[in-house]
């Protein structure tokens, strides 16, 4: 009798979790989910923007990559410190003034007219959004022990496809139907249109945010106990080391090489998937738009079923390197048929899913084992080196194509990084990761 009524007192307790995580999560990811679709809508929408914006500017493939990439330096350089600083005056603050400054000089990129000023403006857009990602990949260590973060952390990156679902036709439709309006040419409208939400959605984040669960004005005090407990068992198990041991840690630097590694394919898609459907014979802007929502959208279904599994089975290395390989596939596939639009958009759905599925997946890794300010300044660290491949990546990828006249040398050089990637995942420590 006393077994049974122990085990109903465990089930009863289990479940009181469960519904204390399912309240967290209404509240917290759909509003960082939004957060994140506004901020990738504005660091990608120049990709969309080249469509028109070289030929009005008289700009070559060259300047448009070196552009594209010069504002991951920006990010590079004020990462860790933008981080750092989340990490001690609170994510509500910092998350606003991140995203406030970026949509003012996204909106400010309507005076772009020489290489110079779209380099600066790139740049100050860079440093605007240092901070963001790696602050939202802490700020959920605040709330979710390790083996519920993957899943969390996928619905949260789902935002990177959604937002290609979203601004893809929104996109072509401000680039087909505005231009000359106000004086404005349409890629001018699509900055200045997209900027907007980013704006008012940083001044929601000062009254809804909360920094930490005791500042949860929602949450009972036995929810907020039973948060923070979960928080306090995952932290005996994690590492927190002092900054300058942390630059010296070799785990950190294989992740970080590990991210660049991935990062490399997703800014290749990211900044070269309207220019890649439109090498195949696609030529209207806003029909480019909407094919481009079917690369974005098997992306999502990917991320929420492959974090799922990974949380169930608590193994994070093979679901990293598996959709990895199938990303590298798929852009190889989708060169050798660049001229044949049905097969290369059915190659370039599976390798931008691929691709975009193992990212939140990779962040489950570091997350496991680093602790306390290693943690924030780890975190950061890992995402300002391997973002520097948003900067590698679309430069190469122009550089090349101003040279052969081709991106298919572009997408084997992807595929090979998203190779290694795959193979450096699976030397890590399955016992460090897997939890």
């Amino acid at each position: 009798m006393s077994f049974n009524t122990g085990a109903t007192l465990y089930d009863s307790d289990a479940s009181f979790e469960e519904s204390v995580y399912d309240k967290v999560s209404w509240r917290l990811i759909p509003f960082l989910f939004l957060c994140y679709v506004v901020a990738y809508l504005d660091r990608v929408n120049v990709g969309f923007a080249k469509i028109q914006m070289l030929n009005d500017l008289k700009f070559s493939e060259t300047v448009y990559g070196l552009g594209a990439g010069i504002f991951f330096i920006g990010y590079f350089l004020f990462e860790v410190p933008s981080n750092i600083i989340l990490h001690r005056v609170g994510a509500r603050i910092w998350i606003a003034r991140i995203m406030i400054t970026w949509g003012l000089i996204s909106a400010a990129m309507i005076y772009v007219t020489t290489p110079a000023t779209f380099y600066i403006l790139r740049f100050f857009l860079g440093v605007a959004e240092a901070g963001f990602f790696p602050g939202i990949i802490l700020y959920l260590t605040y709330w979710y022990p390790a083996h519920r973060r993957a899943r969390m952390t996928a619905l949260f990156m789902s935002a990177i496809p959604v937002s290609g679902v979203i601004g893809g036709p929104l996109s072509g439709w401000i680039m087909k139907a505005l231009p000359g309006v106000g004086g404005l040419a349409g890629w001018q409208w699509m900055f200045l249109i997209e900027a907007i939400p980013s704006i008012i959605v940083g001044l929601a984040v000062i009254f809804y945010l909360p920094d930490r669960i005791r500042h949860a004005k929602w949450l009972t005090e036995p929810e907020k106990r039973v948060l923070e407990a979960g928080i306090e068992r995952d932290t005996i198990e994690k590492t927190d080391l002092p900054l300058r041991q942390l630059f010296t840690y070799g785990k950190v630097w294989l992740l970080a090489l590990i991210y660049f590694c991935l990062v490399m394919g997703l800014y290749g898609i990211s900044f070269w998937l309207p220019s890649l459907i439109k090498e195949t014979g696609v030529q209207d802007p806003l029909r480019i738009g909407l094919l481009t929502v079917i690369p974005y959208a098997a992306a999502v279904a990917g991320m929420v079923l492959t974090s799922r599994s990974a949380d169930r089975r608590r193994e994070r290395r093979l679901h990293v390197a598996i959709p990895a390989t199938i990303g590298a596939i798929g852009l190889v596939l989708s060169a050798l048929y660049s001229h044949n639009t049905l097969i290369a958009m059915a190659a370039l759905t599976v390798a931008t899913a691929g691709i975009i599925t193992s990212l939140p997946l990779f962040w489950s890794l570091p997350t496991a084992f680093l602790g306390g300010v290693a943690a924030a300044a780890g975190i950061a660290l890992i995402n300002s080196l391997g973002n520097l491949a948003g900067f590698v990546s679309p430069y190469m990828v122009g550089w090349i194509k101003d040279a052969t006249q081709s991106t298919n040398m572009g997408m084997y050089a992807l595929a090979a990084s998203l190779l290694t990637g795959a193979i450096l995942t699976m030397t890590l420590s399955g016992r460090l990761v897997n939890r």
